[in-house]
């Protein structure tokens, strides 16, 4: 369950457009996209500066029709370009790592592995663009302030993103993607996935270190002679 979700977040994107916060008139509130403008400029100045990130996240998915949330934790490395590694930790220990196009999912109780290509299960990277760092929001992202909780930690302004040039289709799980961000530093903190079903999976991050130097090894998984490889199915 916890690592499909994460694979949704790195791989599965296709998104409804969420409109632009609108005034009483009817016209776009100025204002509030001038501040999200800040935002975006803000956090991508920040990841710009960044090569490597090491945090702690916490994730929890509230599934349309259950009463409790599914909760899980662990620990997420990114190396640019195009590196991620995901940790469960807990309550069940699951790998996920990223190499460009390149991905393995590792679940040790199972003594099993998934491999398979970003471009041949998802129709974008978008999600994952966003997590390795956020350089061009703009140019991949149709990029509005949040509705209904509008401001996060700090009073800065929640980000509503789109994807561009994604069309309806009806291979699509997500419906937008909500971002707050740090103060004075603007990494991202919180992600919010809403999904066409009701179902939403929140990821927050804490303990950021950025730079750490992080080498090529803790991006790479080298399968142990006793794990079954299976191949990940191909999405139309």
């Amino acid at each position: 369950m916890s690592a499909w979700k994460v694979w949704l977040f790195v791989a599965m994107v296709a998104c409804t457009p969420a409109g632009p916060l609108w005034s009483a008139e009817g016209a776009p509130d100025e204002k509030a996209m001038q501040e999200i403008h800040e935002v975006v400029k803000q956090l991508q100045a920040r990841y710009e500066k960044t090569k490597d990130l090491q945090a702690d996240f916490t994730q929890k998915t509230r599934i349309e029709g259950f009463e409790r949330p599914v909760t899980s934790s662990g620990k997420v490395y990114i190396k640019k370009p195009g590196r991620l590694r995901w940790d469960y930790l807990d309550p069940a220990n699951e790998q996920i790592y990223v190499n460009h196009d390149d991905v393995k999912v590792y679940v040790p109780e199972h003594k099993q592995v998934l491999i398979g290509k970003l471009t041949h299960m998802a129709a974008s990277q978008a999600p994952l663009e966003l997590l390795q760092g956020a350089a061009k929001l703009e140019e991949s992202f149709d990029v509005s302030p949040a509705t209904g909780k509008e401001r996060g930690v700090g009073g800065i302004r929640l980000l509503s993103l789109v994807p561009k040039g994604r069309e309806l289709d009806s291979s699509r799980h997500v419906q937008r993607i909500v971002v707050e961000v740090f103060p004075k530093t603007y990494f991202i903190r919180t992600v919010w996935l809403h999904e066409i079903s009701g179902n939403v999976a929140t990821f927050e991050f804490s303990s950021l270190k950025p730079n750490l130097g992080l080498g090529e090894e803790v991006f790479e998984f080298k399968t142990p002679a006793d794990v079954e490889v299976v191949k990940a199915p191909v999405l139309n």
